[in-house]
């Protein structure tokens, strides 16, 4: 039995703020830390040994998975970053508060830009001081991969292959790694993994800092998923995240 979690990172600043955040670099809120500790705390309860951790460029799935491996004692496995796993970009939309926005624009046209499938919001220009075409830690990529805005669509096209040409090939090596990422690059995963259509990814809030184990057989091939904490208070957050982009 393989397993692998998949773990959205702890409450940011401007998770705090409630702001669109995208590849904006924002940290952990306080709040954030300690669900991070929990986080870890929760998984050594039940047993998990990592062999190898994955997160991306963005200091609050970074810092999120450092905080996890330090109270499970693992700081010392391997760990691989990559801004395939960074969030999806929302273009224009960085940095603005989402009831403020939906008050202004109306929450369906907010929830779209939010949790649609293949519809972006307006992008950045290329030399506006958000870009990440002007940051330094994506100097090496080519620059029709760094986005100025993406749809989950687009989100999913960068991530997946992430996954399938790293990370499950490293499961012949390692029997539980963790994936520390994002709300939106990790639904790209999980409606891969689960076979969510288009339509049915809209309804799919992940909470901060709450584990969410698959289980895969030898041939990775997926055979149940479950998060790991108490239901009604993963509930609670799960409604809490649906709840950012209304008025």
């Amino acid at each position: 039995m393989k397993k692998v979690v998949l773990l959205r990172h702890g409450e940011s600043v401007w998770n705090n703020e409630n702001r669109f955040t995208g590849w904006t670099d924002v940290d952990l809120s306080p709040k954030g830390i300690e669900e991070a500790a929990l986080a870890g705390k929760i998984l050594g309860e039940h047993g998990f040994r990592f062999g190898k951790a994955y997160t991306s460029y963005l200091k609050r799935a970074v810092k999120t998975l450092n905080g996890v491996l330090d109270v499970m004692n693992l700081d010392w496995i391997p760990v691989e970053k990559s801004w395939r796993l960074n969030e999806k970009h929302y273009g224009m939309l960085q940095g603005l508060n989402k009831a403020e926005t939906a008050e202004k624009y109306g929450e369906a046209q907010v929830l779209v830009w939010r949790r649609s499938y293949d519809i972006a919001p307006a992008p950045l220009a290329a030399d506006d001081e958000r870009s990440p075409r002007i940051d330094l830690r994506y100097a090496e990529l080519d620059e029709k991969d760094i986005p100025l805005t993406e749809s989950l669509k687009e989100t999913v096209e960068r991530a997946l292959p992430y996954w399938e040409n790293v990370i499950v090939p490293s499961m012949s090596r390692y029997d539980e790694v963790i994936v520390a990422a994002h709300g939106n690059s990790l639904r790209a995963i999980i409606k891969f993994l689960k076979n969510i259509s288009d339509a049915e990814i809209v309804s799919l809030n992940l909470p901060t800092a709450v584990p969410y184990v698959f289980e895969f057989d030898d041939n990775m091939l997926l055979a149940k998923d479950y998060f790991l904490g108490d239901p009604a208070e993963i509930e609670k957050k799960m409604a809490a995240v649906a709840n950012q982009g209304k008025k």
